[in-house]
């Protein structure tokens, strides 16, 4: 059974192996993963992401699924799946590079302090 979606938040359906994933590339998933690759820019971040280098590829399942079983799809991780993942996380991570959509009419933000 495949997972919802919500493709307004940048989560992008992946499967691994049989194994139904929703990743995200959230600033706090994106940070964890750079921190555990030793990643020196966000340059260097996204070509070991879209490159599917495979630690890379393994940190990211980890710490950017927002649902579904990522244990599960780390043990079933195979080489033959890493075009899917590219794939899943060059979408993800270009969720950050557009334009906000929404309510255009909303009264402004308020910065705090």
């Amino acid at each position: 059974m495949a997972l919802e979606v919500n493709g307004a938040r940048g989560e992008v359906a992946l499967n691994v192996g049989g194994v139904d994933l929703v990743i995200a590339a959230t600033m706090a998933g994106l940070a964890a993963v750079s921190t555990r690759l030793e990643c020196k820019s966000l340059a260097d971040l996204f070509v070991r992401l879209s490159g599917v280098e495979v630690a890379a590829a393994q940190a990211a399942i980890e710490l950017l699924t927002v649902r579904g079983d990522k244990m599960a799809a780390l043990a079933a991780l195979k080489l033959r799946h890493f075009k899917a993942i590219a794939d899943a996380f060059t979408v993800a991570l270009s969720h950050h590079f557009k334009d906000d959509e929404g309510n255009g009419d909303a009264a402004p933000a308020v910065a705090a302090g």
